[in-house]
């Protein structure tokens, strides 16, 4: 399974997919990539992407966990030239990369 950038993407699934859709590809999957149900000599790559596999199933299929993974995964999805980078490359430009508590204080 290549690297992906989403749970979404591991379960193969849209973003406004439904529990019973997120369960019924979370069993799909399980029934090919558990390492018990391969191979011998797959076993420890069967092994990683089963454990892909359930931290997306168990993330999205908590209603909670998915509600918080959503808000950040469209978060750190915005498009280039929103005000969070603006400030940031402003910041970088001016050359006060970072602040500590020391500098910040009037003395």
């Amino acid at each position: 399974m290549a690297t992906t950038s989403s749970f979404y993407e591991v379960l193969g699934l849209p973003m406004n997919t439904t529990s019973h859709e997120i369960k019924a590809a979370y069993r799909k999957l399980a029934r090919t990539c558990h390492p018990d149900a391969v191979s011998m000599h797959k076993k420890e790559m069967s092994a990683c992407e089963f454990i892909k596999i359930h931290a997306a199933y168990s993330t999205l299929s908590d209603p909670d966990k998915r509600e918080r993974y959503d808000r950040d995964l469209y978060r750190n999805r915005r498009p280039f030239g929103s005000s969070s980078v603006r400030s940031a490359t402003m910041a970088a430009a001016s050359g006060y990369t970072s602040r500590n508590w020391e500098t910040d204080q009037c003395w």
